[in-house]
C-alpha cells in the first residue's frame, strides 16, 4: 500500500483534520475490497507475509502470521477484507453492543503527536448486533481468523450487564473464531467495575453453556500487577480460553497535554502494558493463550512480547503513526529475528523468557 504513495506526505495532510474524520476516510478505503475483492489484490500479495515459520494453529484455527488488528479500529465489521489486504494475520472487530449506540459526545478522539499516541473516549459507538451479524455472516469463515470484541450498552445497568453479554455471545459465536469480553474500556461508565470475581464466574459459566468457541478476557492496564494476575488467573479457572493484555490507560500523566476523558494508546502505553502482560505471563504462560497489545510499533517490540509469552500480538495506534507498511515490516522483521536466534518456527521463541 505504501508503494502507492508516501505515507508521511499523506499523514501530514490527514493530521490536519479531526482524528475521527481521518478514521472515516481510512474506513472508506479499507471497505473497497468489499466492493471489488480483486481491486487491491496486488497490494495484498505485496503486504501479506505467510511464511511457514510464522504459521500457528491456535483455537483450532490457522493463523498465517501473529500480527492482528486490535479492537476499536473496525467497530462495525466493515473492514475485514481491508485488514487482510494490509497484511494482518487476524482481526478483532468491535466493540459490538446489543443495541446500536452513538457513543460519547464529540470531539472524543485526540492525537498526541509528540508522543505517537492517541486518546479516545469513543464510548462503544457502533451499529449494533443485528447489522454486525449480517455483515459477519457474509464473510465468515475468512482467510484470516476473526475475533469479535463485545461489550454492554451504556444504558445497561451493572445488574443487567450479564444479559447483554449473553445476547451477544448467542448471536455472534457462530461467526467468530474467538470472542473477547470487554469489561476494561474506560469509556463506558461503570464497565471496569465488572472486573471482579463474581461477575467473571457468572460470565464464563454462562458462555460455556452457549458456545464451544474460545472466549477470552481483555483486561485494563490500570490495576496493580497482582490484581491483574489474580483476575486473569481466576478467569482462566472459570473457563476463559485466553487473556488479552491490555486495553487503554487512564494514566494521563503519560502525556504532556492530556484531556480529562478517555484512554491513552500508542507509544506511551508501551511500558505499562508490557509490565502487566509480563506479570500475567509469569503466572499463566503454558496454562492459557496470551495475546499482547499496547504500544507495539516494531518487530523488536512484537518479538519482546512473544518471548515474554505472547502467542499473538495486536496493533492499532502505531498503524496510524507509522503507516500501513508497518504490518509487513513487523512480520518480515520477526522472521529475521527468529533466524538470528536460531529458531525455525515461532513456537520455539514464544515464552523463552519464561523458561
Amino acid at each position: 500500500m505504501d508503494t502507492m504513495f508516501n505515507y508521511n506526505t499523506l499523514k501530514s495532510w490527514m493530521f490536519k483534520i479531526q482524528p475521527e474524520s481521518a478514521h472515516h476516510l481510512a474506513e472508506i478505503f479499507l471497505r473497497l475490497p468489499n466492493i471489488s475483492p480483486l481491486f487491491l489484490d496486488a497490494i495484498f500479495k505485496d503486504n501479506f507475509i505467510s511464511d511457514s515459520m510464522l504459521h500457528q494453529d491456535i483455537f483450532n484455527v490457522k493463523f498465517l502470521n501473529p500480527v492482528g488488528l486490535g479492537a476499536g479500529f473496525d467497530k462495525n465489521a466493515t473492514m475485514i477484507r481491508g485488514a487482510k489486504t494490509l497484511g494482518f494475520g487476524f482481526t478483532e472487530v468491535g466493540t459490538i453492543t446489543p443495541k446500536a449506540q452513538s457513543g460519547n459526545p464529540k470531539p472524543r478522539m485526540f492525537r498526541h503527536i509528540r508522543e505517537n499516541s492517541l486518546q479516545n473516549a469513543m464510548g462503544f459507538n457502533n451499529d449494533g448486533l443485528l447489522k454486525a451479524a449480517k455483515r459477519l455472516k457474509k464473510i465468515y469463515p475468512c482467510i484470516i481468523p476473526i475475533g469479535i470484541n463485545i461489550g454492554k450498552n451504556k444504558m445497561t445497568t451493572k445488574q443487567n450487564a450479564l444479559s447483554d453479554y449473553k445476547i451477544l455471545i448467542q448471536a455472534l459465536h457462530r461467526y467468530s473464531d474467538y470472542i473477547t469480553i470487554n469489561i476494561s474500556s474506560p469509556n463506558t461508565p461503570g464497565l471496569r467495575d465488572l472486573q471482579n470475581n463474581e461477575f467473571i464466574k457468572a460470565l464464563f459459566g454462562m458462555a460455556e453453556d452457549i458456545t464451544s468457541k474460545p472466549v477470552l478476557l481483555k483486561i485494563a492496564p490500570d490495576m496493580n500487577a497482582q490484581e491483574a494476575v489474580d483476575l486473569s488467573a481466576f478467569a482462566v479457572e472459570m473457563g476463559a480460553a485466553g487473556i488479552i493484555a491490555t486495553n487503554t490507560t487512564t494514566d494521563y500523566s503519560l502525556v504532556q497535554n492530556p484531556y480529562n476523558i478517555g484512554g491513552l494508546s500508542g507509544e506511551v502505553l508501551k511500558s505499562k502494558s508490557f509490565e502487566i502482560f509480563e506479570a500475567i505471563s509469569k503466572e499463566l504462560f503454558g496454562k492459557t493463550t496470551l495475546i499482547s497489545v499496547g504500544g507495539i510499533d516494531s518487530a523488536q517490540e512484537a518479538y519482546k512480547r512473544i518471548k515474554a509469552g505472547a502467542s499473538l500480538v495486536q496493533v492499532y495506534t502505531a498503524l496510524i503513526f507509522k503507516g500501513p507498511s508497518l504490518i509487513k515490516e513487523i512480520n518480515k522483521g520477526l522472521l529475521g529475528l527468529l533466524k538470528q536466534d536460531g529458531y525455525t518456527h515461532i513456537s520455539q521463541a514464544i515464552g523463552t523468557d519464561r523458561k
